[in-house]
């Protein structure tokens, strides 16, 4: 099977666009049948384009034939500009068994291991990608924080405008992850005042003027979400997401992916404690399930609409 048998297309042409216009395409995290559809959902409603991304982690918890059940039964087709994205796949084998799934971009993260064994890996995967018209995301610098064992890292380092360049140049990449200050997780500033690295990219997007560039651990938190998880027996504390407006200037800036997984998965647990301190009485899946996608879906919207600006891009 191939992606393009479920309708799915790669982000070659999508991020392309999205970089002529000045607006991002969000690759939104999903890891179960309600994210997906709240996700669809959306993307239908606002007709934006979208990637749906899943990283190694999410799989394994799916498992590989339920996922592609449920994207076989999405009825996907192919002018509603939908992706299927393997997020830090961290080996060559990871990368290629995405591909010969269905997925019709992978994301190659050797980011942690020396630059030349970056290269190597990242060129590898891109050229057995390409020959099945998968796209093919690297990343180049290091991001710290944690979501998951997917990504999980005390270290960071920004990307290096100088490597960025050959680093291209070598792997033959579609598009590339770098680091200008985000990080993964709930957690990714430690006060109000912190900025991104836009010196970082700007200079990248001038010596890559025609390359797709995206940014990684970039949900910006929304504090009624973390008000409403706490309110409701929560405990998550002074969290800190990168501001609306430092992500609306990254993408001016040459920003035009944009990664989103914590956001959804407050939204979720927001949605389901919320309806069960308002129903304790309520013992039914489907009720509280439903709640979660409603609150997902209208973090999508809001993001869709407020950040990456790209409603009614299909």
């Amino acid at each position: 099977m191939t992606y393009k048998d479920f309708g799915l297309v790669n982000t070659d042409d999508m991020l392309h666009r999205a970089m002529a216009g000045k607006y991002a395409v969000g690759a939104f995290n999903f890891y179960n049948m309600e994210t997906l559809q709240a996700i669809l959902a959306t993307t239908r409603q606002m007709h934006s384009p979208v990637i749906l991304a899943v990283s190694e982690s999410a799989l394994t918890y799916m498992g590989e034939g339920m996922l592609m059940g449920m994207i076989r039964g999405a009825n996907i087709k192919p002018n509603e500009q939908i992706a299927l994205h393997l997020d830090h796949g961290h080996s060559f084998e990871a990368c290629a068994h995405a591909v010969d799934m269905g997925f019709s971009s992978v994301m190659i993260d050797a980011s942690h291991l020396p630059f030349d064994e970056n290269i190597a890996i990242s060129a590898h995967v891109a050229e057995y990608a390409h020959e099945r018209s998968v796209s093919v995301e690297a990343e180049l610098g290091m991001l710290r924080g944690h979501e998951d064992e997917n990504t999980n890292s005390s270290d960071s380092c920004f990307t290096n405008p100088d490597d960025a360049a050959r680093f291209v140049q070598q792997t033959g990449i579609d598009s590339l992850a770098i680091a200008i200050g985000t990080s993964h997780g709930a957690y990714k500033r430690q006060s109000d005042d912190e900025e991104l690295r836009f010196d970082i990219l700007e200079e990248i997007a001038n010596q890559l003027s025609d390359l797709p560039l995206v940014l990684h651990g970039a949900s910006s938190i929304p504090q009624n979400l973390l008000g409403a998880i706490n309110k409701c027996g929560g405990n998550i504390a002074d969290a800190r997401g990168i501001p609306t407006d430092q992500l609306r200037r990254a993408i001016n800036s040459g920003i035009c992916k944009i990664n989103v997984d914590s956001d959804l998965r407050l939204a979720f647990t927001a949605g389901v404690r919320e309806f069960l301190t308002m129903h304790p009485e309520n013992f039914n899946p489907r009720d509280y399930l439903s709640a979660a996608k409603s609150l997902v879906q209208n973090t999508v919207i809001d993001e869709m609409t407020n950040i990456m600006d790209s409603v009614n891009r299909v």
